[in-house]
């Protein structure tokens, strides 16, 4: 018999392009699965361009000095609000707006969300404070409200019936071994985005399966609605928690059920309504002013050579004033509104927390503010940067731009939340 030569050239190839064939195949069943989802129907997006901010210019050395508050800038106040910012989802990422209404609990959608972890018997709030929770700062909400000029506006919509949804994006877990590579293939062709999406409402329809809860945030026992069940296995995956353990959920204020403030909180008897908040740690809003956030920031390079205002997490953001002039205030105008600034701000190790990247850095910029920033005789243990505010109206607008007038200055004295020796989770 005689031997038959095979062509061995002929085989590789074909063993190649049945390979590819299948990973394409792969790719694109994968990337069918994983299509991402459109934006939410009848609604538009709040907040500045993406790629846009007002403080694009932060690190720009003119914010280190102070001009004086009489002084025209062009036709502007030289003493005004830079920036604005709303934190709906409480520890994650910041939604930047040229204009916000201002609501009982402070900018409207502000910290009205909060992810809590259920231990010790009870739901507690998770914020970029807790061990492991660093990852916070790399999610993302955006707010879509009702636009009824929108060409898919219906009123019959979920999303309008529950006057907008919340967005949140993450980055995108990508599973072990092969199993990647299409994900891998989707993202690096831009078919994936590197971010997953998913919706909540923005509130509970009055016929929705989002049962009340009890949660504790610090001394205070609220109650939210559970809007756990809407929570992805790629988040639980991605915040290291299982959803079969049940033990992670997303919770979202309830306007009857919000936290009335005190402790430094003008009184009703003043105001004709007692402050309150949803889920911000103390008091409705918070201010801070960039000519303090540079000083602060000038003693940190050594660190951290660029220290982002954005760490602080402050809503309104002011330029004008001299670093730490602010200290004293107690009563301003901003827009021609009246707030009173009822306490500084007394810092924790949250700002330690890159905004950018969720590293924590061991360090700053907690170290360099107790250096120097214990001031208030109040609590001598720790820094204070900022304003708490307390507006003496419970509905107006704030702009970007608004004049910032003082109208009273004085001493402050901080009262804390907690008795000495008294612990909470969290704090």
């Amino acid at each position: 018999m005689s031997n038959v030569d095979i062509p061995h050239g002929g085989i590789l190839p074909n063993f190649i392009v049945i390979f590819f064939l299948s990973v394409l195949f792969l790719v694109l069943k994968t990337l069918t699965t994983l299509k991402t989802s459109n934006n939410p129907k009848g609604c538009r997006r709040l907040g500045l361009p993406p790629g846009q901010s007002n403080l694009d210019d932060e690190f720009d050395s003119k914010y280190s000095q102070g001009v004086p508050s009489d002084q025209d800038d062009h036709g502007r106040p030289s003493w005004r609000v830079k920036a604005l910012f709303s934190y709906p989802l409480k520890s994650c990422g910041a939604v930047e707006l040229q204009v916000s209404n201002v609501v009982p609990t402070g900018l409207e959608f502000d910290r009205q969300f909060v992810f809590a972890e259920y231990n010790n018997d009870e739901w507690n709030i998770r914020t970029l404070r807790n061990p492991g929770f660093n990852r916070l700062a790399l999610i993302h909400p955006e707010i879509w409200v009702p636009d009824p000029s929108a060409s898919d506006y219906d009123a019959d919509l979920p999303e309008i019936k529950s006057q907008g949804v919340m967005l949140i994006s993450y980055p995108r877990m990508l599973p072990a071994g092969w199993k990647s590579l299409p994900i891998k293939v989707g993202m690096a062709l831009k078919f994936l985005k590197s971010q997953q999406t998913f919706q909540v409402p923005l509130l509970p329809p009055a016929d929705s399966k989002f049962p009340l809860v009890p949660v504790k945030i610090w001394k205070d026992k609220v109650l939210a609605h559970d809007y756990g069940r809407l929570l992805p296995a790629s988040l639980h995956a991605y915040l290291g928690s299982g959803p079969s353990k049940n033990t992670l959920t997303l919770l979202r204020a309830s306007a009857p059920h919000s936290r009335q403030i005190f402790r430094n909180a003008p009184r009703k008897e003043d105001l004709g309504f007692q402050p309150n908040t949803a889920f911000a740690d103390a008091y409705p809003i918070h201010l801070l002013s960039i000519s303090s956030h540079r000083d602060v920031a000038a003693r940190c390079v050594y660190a951290i050579p660029r220290l982002s205002i954005c760490r602080f997490r402050a809503n309104i953001i002011v330029q004008g004033p001299s670093a730490f002039e602010e200290d004293h205030w107690k009563r301003l105008a901003i827009g021609g509104t009246e707030i009173h600034a009822s306490c500084r701000t007394v810092r924790c190790r949250l700002p330690n927390v890159d905004p950018l990247s969720g590293d924590r850095h061991k360090a700053e910029p907690d170290r360099t503010l107790k250096s120097y920033r214990r001031i208030d005789d109040g609590d001598r243990t720790n820094a204070c940067l900022g304003m708490q505010l307390v507006p003496a109206k419970e509905e107006f607008v704030l702009r970007v731009g608004d004049s910032v007038e003082v109208l009273e200055t004085g001493d402050h004295q901080y009262i804390k939340m907690l008795a000495p020796g008294e612990k909470v989770e969290g704090v």
